[in-house]
């Protein structure tokens, strides 16, 4: 069985954008670390899914990253590892290596570009997104004038994922 800690504050990484990815010039991506721990994957997986549930942010799939650089424009997106570890490039390439290990969640503000270098055999990544976002696109290609519009009106949620209403994400992401 997983239990949930609260961490205080998470790492930020405010990404700028480039020629292929558009990034979020505004709002910082989250890096909470050590949120959930559990005995096995299956623990921390459901661990996370109540807890992302509670917070306004459905899980929505039970899966990896995927290993081409991809961003969404219509909504923005919580990963919380249940199981194993991965290297994930942020914000395009040649950009920032992340390392993330079970437990740890990342929150990624619409636009930022996404892509697992390698991971563990075993890794598993519960994937969500704010209530009223959870019909979210897939984007690989160049950003274009609409797409950066379009990733300027997703909303920012009333919720983080991992500490609810006073949490970090309210705050940072409101002066953004």
């Amino acid at each position: 069985m997983s239990d949930v800690h609260m961490p205080s504050a998470p790492d930020t990484l405010l990404l700028a954008p480039t020629d292929r990815v558009p990034n979020n010039p505004r709002l910082p991506v989250l890096l909470y670390r050590s949120v959930a721990r559990g005995a096995d994957g299956e623990g921390t997986a459901s661990a996370f899914e109540r807890l992302f549930a509670a917070n306004g942010w459905p899980a929505q799939w039970r899966a990896g990253i995927f290993d081409y650089h991809h961003y969404h424009a219509t909504s923005h997106e919580v990963l919380g590892v249940a199981r194993g570890s991965a290297t994930v490039l942020l914000g395009g390439p040649d950009r920032e290596r992340v390392e993330i290990a079970a437990g740890d969640v990342v929150v990624l503000p619409a636009g930022t570009g996404h892509c697992r270098v390698r991971c563990s055999p075993d890794f598993l990544v519960i994937g969500g997104y704010p209530e009223g976002q959870q019909d979210y696109d897939l984007q690989t290609a160049p950003p274009t004038d609409g797409i950066r519009a379009r990733i300027a009106a997703v909303p920012v949620p009333p919720q983080d994922p991992v500490q609810g209403r006073d949490g970090s994400l309210v705050r940072l992401w409101a002066a953004g």
